[in-house]
């Protein structure tokens, strides 16, 4: 795991560019603790950051082959052993044990085609020196996020936005459509906050050659008739699972699990635990459980949850206890908007992921995760509530963020010019026409196809980016065993009948997982990620906006509700917390950090 950056320009001679490239590939240090390499070209500057994993004294980057290539690269290809041995008999010889030199002489092999042959994630780029061009490739669930910013003569790119913006090249600009990006939870696939940025697109390659940059698609979701009976569809599962787990626990550091005493995370930590000792860890906040109280999301606490799993299954377990004045603390916050290079409103549930993956980080470097089961199974309540289901818009937002609740305290000049309703509508349509459906589908089956895709290809990748942003921030590689794609393609075409066999979200899951946990386990509603229920966590927020409103000069208030922000930092109570006014508060303390930090210029 690593970060990557670099620099293409068919016009000028980079090979003088070193310090801007060191620049450039030093704010990925975070990604990449253990090494740092550069390669210059004429028209080619390579960065990367190294978390050594697998390989640990062989992996250094970028790595050249044959005067022919050079790959700087993220990520972990999970068959990298098969495909040695292919590409071993057609005649390729290695020089060290890892998979990124596989990679790389699959590139030599098969050329762009390389990407439909691995089973990872990853995001890296190989420049061809024989034909000066850049390829970027990016994994097909988007797992590993990679950015590029096109330049009138070449290209920028980095596995983070703050590699680009380290060029001079790039100014940290920010236009209506960034911020309608960094306001809402209806991202469009491609586009960046920052003007002129642009994300790869899960599943696509970018050729970049001297007439300009053209981008492939090799992989999407794709409608395909489901034959198999419910037995067979759960001996698929629980098969895939299997060899899914075994794959990625591969490692050459210490590696562990995280354990939610939730479906999804207990059936990875009971596959792993299979294989040998593994060492499990759980986040919790002081007194959570004694003072639990059920919201509209969550219906118990974790911790019983967990602490019987972890007996059960008999793991090395480590719960990490979070307070809340840790939480609410202004240096946390900077470093995760830092990490996200945005602002972002998931509030704590950022800085206490951010927090825990930092504690783990002393004990692993590896660790494994239960995310996307509910995107791929249909765990989420929304899936199974009618109102959301047919709501018309994505059913995240019907359920948890109707009206735009973040945006409460934002100026309402500036939310009109912003037109959310129509930039969520827009993304709505444009999500919805690119699902595939099978001839004849209609009904339920037909709007719960649409409902799974949606859930893929719009609410997981902001998951898998929170993911990948807390956790390499803190050099800790997270892998998702639930997305691999064989496992996705597979559930994805199931009959949502299938899905919700027993009258439950996540059947087919349950039911693969049976003998792996606990009844209770099996029987657990989905409770999604923690967050504080401590008020004074609530308080400390409303203090420190007040706080910048009484200094004058933030540079947030220009984009503030001045009596908005009067009536919510008014507020005493510490008994009861509001998960919208909270929502609020964080956003406007992450914009402010954000706009100073970077000093982003608005363009509105």
């Amino acid at each position: 795991m690593c970060g990557i950056a670099g620099w293409v320009d068919f016009q000028r001679d980079l090979t003088s560019a070193h310090a801007t490239a060191l620049i450039m590939t030093e704010t990925m240090a975070c990604r990449g603790p253990d090494d740092q390499g550069l390669w210059l070209g004429q028209h080619a500057a390579l960065g990367n950051r190294r978390l050594a994993v697998i390989d640990v004294e062989g992996g250094h980057m970028p790595m050249t082959a044959e005067d022919a290539a050079v790959i700087t690269y993220s990520g972990e290809v999970y068959n990298f052993r098969e495909l040695r041995a292919e590409l071993e008999a057609g005649g390729h010889r290695f020089r060290t044990s890892g998979d990124t030199e596989v990679v790389l002489h699959g590139y030599l092999e098969w050329g762009d085609g390389v990407a439909e042959r691995l089973n990872g994630m990853y995001a890296f780029a190989v420049w061809d020196t024989r034909r000066q061009e850049l390829l970027l490739v990016r994994d097909r669930l988007g797992i590993k996020p990679l950015f590029y910013y096109p330049l009138p003569d070449g290209v920028l790119f980095g596995s983070e936005p703050k590699a680009i913006l380290a060029n001079p090249l790039v100014e940290p600009v920010v236009d209506a459509d960034g911020l309608r990006e960094a306001l809402t939870m209806a991202s469009t696939p491609q586009r960046a906050v920052f003007k002129g940025m642009r994300e790869l697109r899960p599943g696509h390659v970018l050729r970049v050659r001297r007439e300009g940059l053209s981008s492939r698609r090799y992989w999407a979701l794709e409608a395909r008739e489901h034959t198999d009976d419910l037995d067979t569809t759960v001996r698929t599962v629980r098969d895939l699972l299997e060899d899914i787990v075994d794959r990625q626990l591969i490692s050459d550091v210490p590696l562990c699990t995280l354990l939610s005493g939730g479906l999804d995370s207990s059936t990875i930590t009971a596959l792993a635990r299979k294989r040998g000792q593994i060492r499990s860890f759980a986040v919790d906040f002081a007194g959570y459980t004694e003072q639990f109280r059920p919201d509209e999301l969550r219906g118990d606490p974790d911790a019983p949850f967990v602490r019987e799993l972890a007996d059960y299954a008999g793991t090395d377990h480590i719960d990490i206890t979070l307070g809340s004045d840790e939480l609410a603390d202004p240096r946390l916050r900077a470093a995760v908007v830092r990490a996200w290079d945005a602002p972002h409103f998931m509030g704590d549930m950022n800085t206490s992921l951010y927090v825990l993956f930092r504690a783990i980080r002393e004990h692993s470097t590896v660790a494994l995760s239960g995310e996307s089961a509910d995107e791929v199974f249909g765990g989420y309540r929304w899936f199974h509530d009618p109102q959301a289901v047919e709501a018309g818009t994505f059913p995240w937002l019907a359920m948890v963020m109707n009206d735009h609740g973040p945006a409460e305290l934002l100026d309402k000049a500036l939310v009109e010019r912003l037109e959310l309703p129509a930039f969520i509508a827009d993304s709505y349509r444009t999500a919805l026409a690119e699902v595939p459906y099978l001839p004849g589908q209609d009904g339920l089956e037909r709007r719960m196809r649409e409902i799974c895709h949606l859930h893929l290809t719009r609410f997981l990748p902001m998951l898998l980016d929170r993911k990948d942003r807390m956790s390499m921030a803190v050099g800790l590689e997270v892998r998702v065993p639930f997305c691999d794609h064989r496992l996705v393609e597979y559930v994805f075409n199931t009959p949502w009948a299938m899905k919700t066999f027993d009258g439950r979200e996540k059947s087919l899951l349950r039911a693969a997982a049976t003998d792996l946990v606990p009844e209770s386990i099996l029987r657990r509603v989905k409770s999604p990620y923690p967050a504080t229920q401590d008020a004074a966590y609530e308080q400390a927020l409303r203090d420190q906006l007040r706080e910048l409103v009484d200094s004058g000069n933030a540079p947030v208030l220009r984009l503030l509700d001045a009596q908005a922000v009067r009536e919510a930092t008014a507020a005493t109570d510490t008994k009861t917390t509001s998960t919208k006014t909270r929502y609020g508060l964080e956003l406007a303390l992450d914009l402010n950090v954000w706009l100073e930090s970077y000093g982003v210029r608005l363009e509105l």
